[in-house]
């Protein structure tokens, strides 16, 4: 069974989603919370595999109950939000969020959704995450210097962490460096451990941050619009 708390300061949205997950095979709420601070305490006795976390409530938000919760519990958080904004998007994959999902979305889709975090992927394609962390990352200051914590990884685990922020996946990294993809996936949890990120879109974002990876406008292509 996959272990769910739900995370919203509206009751009857708590009460549909808890209805929703109830009457789905293989997943059981084992909690609900009104805030952030209630979500971070559940959080820490119930030890769920999944957090549908809200982004706007009273008192403490979604982005930074999630950021208290991944430092002490081992779990993947979806945020679900009624807002459609990027920034929104951006604060949650650098505070170790797994997927952002808007509550409009259809019941078969979250319910997809919180398996394909739980099993420790990510919600968001590679490229799409990318494109996303360029996109802010594009008008921060440039860093000169690797932060002291990248300087504890090695030159292999540099490339990894490179290839990552450039959108490739474990198998693509792994033919790009002439590796195993096992070996890349090794690199990539050792990288994690060292810099203590809790998922691989907060490997993307600190990447980014850090000056390791230089993002660049990209000129828009025919499918854009």
């Amino acid at each position: 069974m996959t272990r769910v708390l739900i995370v919203d300061d509206q009751v009857l949205i708590r009460a549909g989603l808890a209805a929703l997950i109830a009457a789905a095979p293989e997943l059981e709420v084992v909690g609900q919370a009104a805030d952030g601070v209630e979500a971070v305490a559940l959080a820490a006795g119930t030890r769920p595999d999944v957090v549908l976390m809200d982004i706007r409530m009273p008192g403490l938000d979604g982005i930074s109950a999630t950021e208290q919760i991944l430092r002490e519990v081992r779990c993947a958080v979806l945020i679900l939000t009624t807002f459609d904004v990027d920034q929104y998007v951006y604060a949650a994959l650098r505070a170790g969020a797994s997927g952002f999902l808007l509550k409009e979305s259809p019941p078969e889709r979250l319910l997809a959704a919180i398996h394909t975090v739980a099993a420790g992927e990510m919600l968001f394609a590679p490229t799409v995450t990318r494109r996303l962390v360029e996109a802010y990352a594009y008008h921060q200051r440039p860093v000169v210097d690797i932060p002291l914590d990248l300087r504890e990884l090695t030159a292999r685990e540099l490339d990894v962490l490179r290839l990552v922020a450039r959108g490739m996946t474990n198998a693509e990294i792994g033919k790009h460096l002439s590796v195993s993809e096992a070996t890349v996936k090794t690199h990539l949890n050792r990288s994690m451990a060292k810099l203590n990120l809790s998922s691989r879109a907060q490997a993307v974002v600190i990447a980014y941050e850090s000056g390791l990876v230089t993002p660049q406008r990209a000129s828009p292509g025919p499918s854009d619009g």
